[in-house]
């Protein structure tokens, strides 16, 4: 990729000439999920900033929502029953020469639940293996963060913290494959690097110290599903804090649903979402953006064709109205906990697939499309075993039967695009 420095012509001015943005680096392909590269990133060979440099972010490629090396090791992390996270392209070459295919990179990037989400459809265990310096454990606590509102009872994470001399490619070059597995297999839970996060630098004799401590927790544990998990961490700070568990629970709001005046009003029980409504709550929750691609019919469709009449449909859409630019998964997921609806069912589905953006639009439009053809089935065969006068009846029918005439060659057009890929 050849880029100018200054003005817009090349020639013999120096400042006007183009230059290679990549120049001087090695070059490491970034491929999506389905192994189509699409975007490119560049390690400096000798001494200069930045160390690592990408392609620019496109509608395309986006760092924050994409793994290096991930496409190629699926079938590693399959076998070996867990993802190891690293920072570095160099990380990820050195452990696979090393046997460990199922290394993966952040792109330069704090990690983000988006990455995580990816992650999680993969494996059920996570483990983050960053460099022993003070950066590696601030990129580590940002990668805690970004891991809570998404780990769950199933769902584990862990941390290695190597010396701080080391990073992965160093550590497993001087001490052999063998020792640096047993490192991943003593990697912190999760849990206890929390805790540790929440004590450090606080003075659990004094009560300023605790009060601190839960204060820095507080956020922390709001974000995460009602879990075994969650429980056990509160009930763990509780006793670090000198605190009764009902007493934290209400201090932090998770004792029951809170429902503050913005949120949603907390709701009965629903029944369970199943098939092509499942389909639709599923991709908005996912993607809260495919929204806009919900015409008024569409809506009025879903509501009569779903069990609670379209109440939690409704809940979404106006979580994601609510929240604007801000909805995305993790913010609207966070939105509805908080605001007592149980979308769990919902997010476990997330997790257990995968999708790419434009794949998943066309498979939310085709389950619009079927909702909305098995509502006018019923309509036509209502209209048809009506009393309605001749007249009447005839155009109505005439009117319904074009509906589905439309949908249907939409739906054929569709196939065929869905084909393509």
């Amino acid at each position: 990729m050849s880029l100018k420095r200054r003005g817009g012509k090349s020639g013999s001015d120096p400042e006007n000439r183009r230059f290679d943005r990549f120049r001087d680096r090695i070059m490491f392909p970034i491929r999506n999920s389905r192994g189509q590269v699409i975007a490119f990133g560049g390690r400096i060979l000798e001494k200069g900033e930045p160390k690592y440099l990408n392609s620019p972010e496109t509608p395309l490629f986006q760092k924050g929502s994409e793994l290096y090396g991930l496409f190629e090791a699926r079938q590693a992390i399959r076998e070996a029953g867990y993802v190891l996270v690293v920072e570095g392209y160099m990380d990820v070459v050195a452990l696979a020469q090393m046997g460990f295919g199922q290394a993966v990179a952040t792109l330069g990037t704090a990690c983000t639940p988006v990455q995580v989400q990816k992650l999680m459809r993969q494996t059920d265990r996570v483990v983050f293996s960053f460099d022993g310096d003070n950066a590696g454990r601030n990129a580590a606590k940002r990668a805690l963060e970004a891991c809570l509102p998404l780990v769950s009872d199933t769902k584990s994470v862990a941390f290695l913290f190597l010396p701080p001399e080391h990073d992965p490619d160093s550590y497993v070059r001087e001490y052999g494959a063998q020792a640096f597995e047993e490192q991943v297999e003593k990697a912190m839970p999760l849990s206890e690097f929390l805790l540790q996060e929440v004590v450090s630098g606080n003075d659990l004799n004094t009560l300023e110290g605790r009060a601190r401590a839960q204060h820095k927790a507080k956020p922390w544990c709001q974000i995460m599903a009602p879990s075994a998990l969650r429980l056990q961490i509160l009930r763990k700070l509780a006793q670090i804090t000198q605190t009764p568990d009902d007493e934290l629970e209400a201090f932090f709001g998770v004792a029951g649903p809170a429902v503050s005046s913005r949120r949603i009003s907390a709701r009965a029980p629903r029944p369970p979402v199943v098939g092509l409504e499942r389909q639709v709550m599923r991709l908005l929750v996912m993607y809260p953006r495919f929204a806009s691609h919900l015409s008024e019919p569409d809506i009025r469709a879903i509501t009569a064709f779903s069990p609670d009449k379209g109440a939690l449909l409704r809940t979404v859409l106006d979580a994601i109205r609510e929240l604007g630019e801000q909805g995305s998964y993790v913010a609207l997921v966070e939105y509805l906990r908080t605001g007592g609806v149980n979308c769990e069912q919902l997010v476990q589905e997330t997790l257990e697939r995968e999708y790419e953006e434009e794949l998943a639009l066309l498979e939310l439009k085709g389950a619009v499309r079927q909702i909305r053809l098995r509502m006018l089935a019923s309509e036509i065969e209502e209209v048809l075993s009506s009393q309605l006068a001749t007249e009447e009846k005839r155009r109505r029918y005439g009117e319904l039967r074009k509906q589905q005439d439309d949908l249907q060659k939409e739906m054929a057009q569709e196939s065929l695009r869905e084909k393509s890929f």
